[in-house]
């Protein structure tokens, strides 16, 4: 003889799902990848080596085997399961020096 009844377990296993699913689960704040600044950058002149930029902007979140004349500073952030924004810098090197970058910035980087 079984401790539970069809009906009892069933509605443990309800209650037991809805809890994933309840509206009002708390989410967190997603963030990853390198937080770049405008200052950051700004800090950069023409003629640094791979080294010296990534002293200033850390080591890049993507590099590109292929192509070793670029670094891609990729910063990810979702506000409690909301939009995930994303801001994108690339740097670009000619012979192992930086040469200039292109940025997709956020207007502010809403890390915690």
């Amino acid at each position: 003889m079984s401790k539970f009844s069809a009906p009892t377990a069933a509605l443990s296993l309800l209650l037991t799902l809805a809890g994933c699913a309840f509206p009002g689960v708390y989410k967190i704040n997603v963030q990853q990848g390198n937080i770049v600044t405008r200052e950051d950058l700004a800090s950069l002149s023409e003629g640094l080596t791979r080294s010296q930029v990534r002293s200033v902007l850390g080591t890049p979140m993507v590099t590109n085997p292929v192509d070793d004349e670029k670094d891609y500073y990729i910063y990810t952030f979702q506000k409690q399961g909301g939009e995930i924004r994303e801001q994108k810098v690339v740097i670009y090197y000619a012979d192992g020096q930086f040469t200039h970058y292109q940025a997709d910035m956020l207007e502010k980087t809403p890390a915690y």
